[in-house]
């Protein structure tokens, strides 16, 4: 396996690549019906040419394809063998309502990836009947039982970010991450305060959706005169795929596309460069559901943007933050 830059997840001890997989989409058959359709072959495919590129973090949840992605990441990691950073998280809302739920939920999710611990174990969502601190207690419990090595939250605002890392602190734990959408085209945790807070409080900040289902890939381009076609379900998912905003795009794109022929990379690869060069507590995830996704996605990391080059793309995706 290729040794590639790492990255502390918060002050928790543990280092993961600098990059790691969303593994939401794999086994959930939801997703089959719009025109995803993908095999396991595709899937085991993956999951190895992002083990030769060094990338070994892998993130799922219990409710990805309910509870097929666990699955598919435990059958994965038996038939290869090699060691890997399983991260998962638990879904507070809508029938759980105490927090040993949470200790419950976490052993379903060990049966069904086959191990004996997790390495991050993260609060879904913040929404829940149960109280934050009653959730990082149970966090710590699980801890302390040996079931899970780190902790972390997802979707929590910079507010709640500080709340859940002081109830950890008087358990002598420290909050790991905080898994939020960010991307190019979704900049809020640089105007929220989440992104200062993860400096603040030194919690690494993993980003969901970073290539915004494939627009920053350049798949969706529009010209003055045509279209690349758009499901109904993709303009659904997002406004982005409207032919306005996607026209919007273009000069983003246009800057990324000159980068990218640069560094003879694609306009993906430098939407996810932009991502690493933003901070260094900044993880971004993007998906893999075959081999080609994940080489594409292999070739984000090595390389960096130069200062100028970064300007340049920040300076183009303003009208997103």
């Amino acid at each position: 396996m290729i040794q590639v830059d790492q990255r502390a997840l918060g002050a928790s001890g543990l280092t993961v690549p600098a990059m790691g997989i969303g593994i939401w989409s794999w086994g959930d058959t939801r997703y089959w019906q719009y025109g995803k359709n993908y095999t396991r072959e595709d899937v085991s495919r993956a999951y190895r040419a992002c083990l030769d590129a060094g990338l070994n973090f892998f993130d799922t949840a219990e409710l990805y394809g309910s509870g097929a992605s666990e699955r598919l990441l435990g059958e994965c990691y038996r038939e290869v063998g090699q060691p890997i950073i399983i991260a998962s998280k638990f879904a507070p809302f809508p029938n759980r309502f105490s927090a040993h739920s949470l200790l419950q939920a976490l052993d379903a999710s060990l049966e069904r990836l086959g191990v004996a611990q997790i390495d991050l174990y993260q609060i879904h969502w913040p929404y829940s009947l149960i109280n934050t601190n009653a959730l990082m207690d149970a966090l710590a419990e699980a801890v302390r039982a040996g079931k899970v090595r780190t902790v972390g939250i997802s979707n929590y605002s910079a507010k709640l970010m500080h709340k859940a890392h002081a109830r950890l602190a008087r358990h002598d734990i420290p909050l790991a991450s905080n898994q939020v959408h960010y991307s190019l085209l979704h900049r809020n945790p640089e105007s929220n305060g989440v992104l200062e807070a993860c400096r603040a409080l030194n919690v690494a900040l993993i980003a969901y959706s970073p290539l915004e289902q494939g627009l920053l890939t350049g798949k969706f381009r529009v010209s003055s005169s045509d279209i690349v076609p758009v499901s109904r379900m993709r303009r659904l998912q997002s406004p982005n795929f409207r032919r306005s905003q996607l026209l919007k795009m273009e000069p983003l794109m246009q800057t990324m596309e000159a980068i990218g022929q640069e560094h003879n990379k694609t306009i993906g690869q430098v939407a996810l460069n932009w991502l690493l060069c933003r901070d260094e507590v900044v993880i971004p995830i993007p998906g893999a559901r075959n081999e080609r996704q994940a080489s594409e996605n292999a070739g984000a990391i090595g390389w960096r943007l130069s200062p100028e080059e970064f300007n340049q793309i920040d300076s183009a995706s303003r009208a997103w933050l």
